[in-house]
C-alpha cells in the first residue's frame, strides 16, 4: 500500500484518549492510515489499539505513526 493510499488522521493539539479514538474510527472504512498527533501519550494509545486489533503500527518520526491492518 501506498501512502497516497493511506488516510490521514491529524489529531495535533488533541489530548489522549482523541487520537486513538480517531485512528480507531479512521480504521474501520482504510487498510491503513497515519496519525498526527502530537500528545506524549498518543504513541503508547496507538500501540495499544494496535495490538487489540492485530494492526503494526511504525514511528514514521516524531509525533507520526504508520498503521495497517495485518
Amino acid at each position: 500500500m501506498t501512502h497516497a493510499e493511506a488516510v490521514t488522521v491529524d489529531a495535533r493539539g488533541m489530548r489522549c484518549p482523541w487520537p486513538a479514538l480517531r485512528l480507531a474510527r479512521a480504521m474501520r472504512d482504510a487498510d491503513a492510515a497515519i496519525l498526527l498527533a502530537d500528545d506524549p501519550r498518543a504513541g503508547r494509545e496507538a500501540a495499544a489499539l494496535a495490538a487489540e486489533h492485530g494492526w503494526t503500527i511504525a514511528a514514521e518520526g516524531e509525533a507520526r505513526w504508520r498503521v495497517c491492518r495485518g
